[in-house]
This record gives structure tokens, sequence and C-alpha cells, in this order.
């Protein structure tokens, strides 16, 4: 297991008979009055043949990786199934962490050029389906993306 803000992520997860990796894990954390307070520890699982998808990219460092939109891009887009697995650390009310979920998609659609209607209606969905639950400690929310 991968401990992640105190969470524990298994290095692989099932999909379809398909085994998807933690390839990328972290935790998302909001200041209230000058305390930074953990809610959500993220992992990101892959599945491995996304690696010939980014050849391109091989021998660059952790850094440079990490500051290389192309590098993000071609993740994004490579055709692999990935799921997003976020887990509650901190208990908070469902509006609130819509609040947070909502501001950060926003923002780095907005800044990729790709914040339109489509999303908006998308991100419409997550408002009213969070808004009315709370979000629990520990708490696992898993998000989908097809390779399709």
């Amino acid at each position: 297991m991968v401990m992640v803000g105190g969470i524990p992520f298994p290095p692989h997860l099932n999909l379809n008979n398909n085994q998807l990796s933690l390839m990328g894990h972290g935790i998302t954390d909001v200041e209230i009055h000058f305390l930074q307070i953990k809610y959500t520890a993220i992992g990101v699982y892959l599945d491995l043949e996304i690696v010939s998808h980014l050849s391109q990219f091989k021998g660059k460092t952790p850094v440079d990786l990490s500051q290389d939109e192309d590098f993000f891009e071609a993740n994004i887009n490579a055709p692999v199934d990935k799921i997003l697995r976020v887990v509650v650390i901190k208990e908070i009310k469902g509006s609130q962490y819509v609040v947070q979920l909502e501001s950060g998609v926003r923002d780095f659609l907005a800044e990729a050029d790709k914040y339109d209607e489509e999303e908006e209606a998308a991100l419409e969905k997550s408002r009213i389906i969070f808004s009315v639950q709370i979000s629990q400690d520990k708490f696992c929310h898993n998000i989908y993306f097809s390779s399709s």
C-alpha cells in the first residue's frame, strides 16, 4: 500500500480484467483562517500501456515532467483506461467539497481554453449530486475515464 495523507492506496486496481497501476498521487487542501486543511487524498491509476504513448518524454526528470504541459496533455489524451480515486481525509459538507472541486476544474479547463457549455453542464450535475451528500471520512469516489 502507498500512504497518501494517511490514506492507503493499493498499488493496482482491477478494471474489467485489466490491471491499472498507481502512477501518481497527492492531496488537495484548503486554507481556512490561516490553517491548511487536507481534505482529499488522490490516486491516479493508469493502464501501463500508457508508456508506449509517452516515449517522447523518455529521459526527462520528474521535475521537468511535472512542469511540462505537453506531458500532461499526452497523459490525458492517451487512449488507455484511467481511474482517478479521490478519498476524503477530512469530513466536509458536500456543498463545501463541490465548491472546491468546481473551482479547480473550471479554472483548469478555462486556462486550457477547454471550458464551454458541455463542461458547465457536467459541473452542474456534480454540483447537484455533491450538494446533497455529506462527504464522510474515508468516503471514496472512483472517477473512470474510458480508453475510447
